[in-house]
């Protein structure tokens, strides 16, 4: 039975987020739920960062601050976060990130009425550069499934959907059932873990809007770059993803049958996905086509018409 007295921890990695970091804070610790752990892994910030962190783990015991000695990356100071953490459960957050005040309390009120659970995601607000904010709504059960692989397979299913609709990096976890998966530095590394995350047992949901995430697409090479992974992955990104799923299915405790049709639904995973990127290329080039031959048919005239 899970009270208020079940500690809860949010992990948030930050590096030069002194100008980000209290609205955040400040959100995690206004939570209703009594007994909340805040972890602020620091990963060797050259901004303001540590001394905002350290007076602010002053003014507040539930504050608990490491600080990195040198940089370690930004997905292993992620993960140092959840293994520093006391709590039963842990939720990361990032460094301008909002959660509601219910947003811990929602969620293991989840964890409560089914025991099978691993983790719980909610409804999510992105805030786009412009300022828009957009949502998705997640109707589907099958991540709630005592299937595996049904649940692995809904899983990739949306990979190739909007990213709007549920994000398990960004929900509350049973830490212990976790923080052991393994991870491996690579693009689309969230995504292989999400998988390994669906494996690892059903999920729960709150069709809510608990948190605010800010949003801005970047260039696979540009998220390269942050990660410190090889120039020529950007290349390759879905092959090597697609490589580690069925590394981790090797790897998985699963059936014969099982691993077999997980084997399936990732294939399909990667079908749709590479038809996408040759339909994209192909429009592109396309318009590329197009705008070749359009000056040639205005009759000397500028392409404005002038």
């Amino acid at each position: 039975m899970l009270g208020t007295d079940t500690l809860v921890s949010v992990g948030l990695p930050v590096r030069n987020g002194a100008a980000r970091l209290e609205g955040v804070a400040r959100s995690v610790l206004a939570q209703d739920h009594e007994n909340i752990e805040l972890v602020i892994c620091d990963n060797a910030s050259t901004d303001d960062t540590e001394e905002f962190c350290r007076e602010l783990a002053r003014s507040d015991s539930r504050i608990t601050y490491h600080r990195q000695p040198e940089n370690v990356g930004l997905l292993n100071n992620f993960i140092h976060a959840g293994r520093i953490a006391r709590g039963t459960f842990f939720r990361w957050v990032g460094d301008d990130d909002w959660l509601a005040p219910e947003c811990v309390s929602r969620s293991l009120r989840a964890f409560a009425e089914d025991e099978r659970l691993i983790l719980v995601t909610t409804q999510v607000s992105y805030s786009d550069p412009d300022g828009m904010a957009r949502t998705g709504v997640y109707e589907g059960t099958g991540l709630l499934s005592d299937d595996p692989v049904e649940r692995f397979a809904e899983m990739l299913r949306m990979l190739n959907e909007s990213h709007l609709l549920i994000d398990p990096l960004y929900g509350l976890m049973r830490r212990a059932s976790v923080v052991g998966i393994p991870r491996r530095n690579m693009l689309r590394e969230d995504e292989v873990f999400a998988a390994k995350l669906a494996l690892a047992g059903p999920w729960g949901h709150v069709p809510e809007v608990l948190a605010r995430r800010n949003w801005k697409h970047e260039r696979i090479g540009a998220v390269g770059r942050r990660l410190g992974v090889p120039a020529w992955q950007a290349r390759f990104s879905s092959t090597l993803q697609y490589r580690e799923i069925l590394r981790w299915l090797r790897e998985a405790d699963l059936t014969g049958e099982q691993r077999g049709r997980a084997r399936a639904a990732a294939h399909r995973m990667y079908a749709r996905r590479q038809w996408r990127t040759v339909s994209h290329r192909g429009r592109k080039l396309a318009r590329l086509g197009t705008g070749l031959i359009l000056p040639g048919r205005s009759s000397g005239r500028s392409a404005a018409g002038s």
